[in-house]
């Protein structure tokens, strides 16, 4: 008689924790329950290292310590560090300013807290901008150093960190022999292979009027969605709802749209167009994503009408 050993069984196994400010959930397809644990556990391991090193708010990272130096001095930093603000840079320059890791700077100055609050003065918007502008970080790929040009700059990745950070936790998880998986940092997502019995991941998203809600539905066998919304952090001046996300080049939180997702292949790239996108608005949003292969957009303005790319309707069910 032949016995045949047991069939294990292909699941998706999830870990749900908060990294970054926020909460990531690391998701592993594998008939391996160890293996899929042991690479969440190396995914988490992986995040936490970037924030170590990204982290604006940890006076003991490079980022902290080149914001302490602006206007004083480089600082030679991981080239992992000055890679990331290189290719935070190139975006910016493709954006025409719309995406800036310097404009976090005028995050401190507004109370995100869904409450009224006064609108800054005229001086202190002017103050704020002439200390946002991407073409004043320098960087030298020889010797591996950052130099901000005026005292009180400061970067920060809060618009592609979080998608840099997925994708690295992807790369390590996928080298250890996961097949499929999705990291979600907090609705950003990043996804691989197939889930259990299905063909492609399933993504939905939320009503702006109600996030219970699914506003649509798409499907991604791989890749990145990520969104930024007006419907969390934000602030009221004058009963007028203000995004947490500010125009770099005006000082100013943005307001014309409720949500922006981007879908491309890659988190990190998604992450920054959404908060682009956010900043210049419908027109403008939407004719980059049209120039860009391989990336689509919606967009849902202030309205609640829908607005996709050219080419998005082939992702939707």
């Amino acid at each position: 008689m032949i016995s045949h050993a047991p069939t294990m069984e292909i699941r998706a196994h999830h870990h749900t924790l908060k990294l970054m400010g926020c909460q990531f959930v690391l998701t592993a397809v594998s008939a391996d329950k160890q293996l899929a644990w042991d690479a969440i556990r190396a995914g988490v391991a992986e995040i936490t290292r970037i924030e170590e090193l990204i982290s604006s708010w940890r006076e003991d990272s490079f980022t902290s310590l080149i914001n302490r130096n602006a206007g004083y001095r480089e600082v030679k930093v991981p080239r992992e560090l000055l890679e990331l603000i290189r290719r935070s840079l190139k975006i910016s320059a493709l954006t025409k300013g719309a995406f800036d890791i310097c404009g976090n700077l005028s995050r401190f100055y507004w109370k995100f807290d869904g409450r009224e609050n006064p609108m800054l003065s005229p001086e202190k918007i002017a103050e704020l901008c002439s200390l946002m502008d991407y073409r004043m970080i320098e960087t030298d790929p020889e010797r591996s150093t950052v130099y901000l040009q005026k005292e009180g700059m400061k970067i920060g990745f809060g618009g592609i960190g979080k998608g840099y950070a997925a994708l690295r936790a992807k790369e390590v998880m996928e080298n250890m022999g996961i097949r499929a998986g999705l990291i979600n940092a907090s609705g950003d997502l990043m996804a691989w292979g197939n889930p259990p019995g299905r063909v492609g991941w399933e993504i939905n998203i939320s009503d702006p009027e109600d996030r219970r809600k699914s506003l649509l539905a798409f499907v991604i066998p791989h890749g990145s969605v990520v969104t930024s919304g007006n419907y969390e952090n934000f602030t009221l001046v004058d009963g007028k709802r203000l995004s947490h996300i500010i125009d770099p080049r005006t000082g100013m939180p943005v307001d014309a749209l409720k949500c922006v997702s981007v879908v491309c292949p890659n988190p990190e790239f998604a992450d920054a167009m959404a908060t682009a996108v956010s900043v210049l608005g419908l027109e403008d949003g939407l004719e980059l994503i049209n120039l860009l292969d391989g990336v689509e957009a919606l967009i849902i303005d202030n309205d609640n009408k829908v607005h996709c790319s050219n080419h998005l309707k082939s992702f939707i069910l």
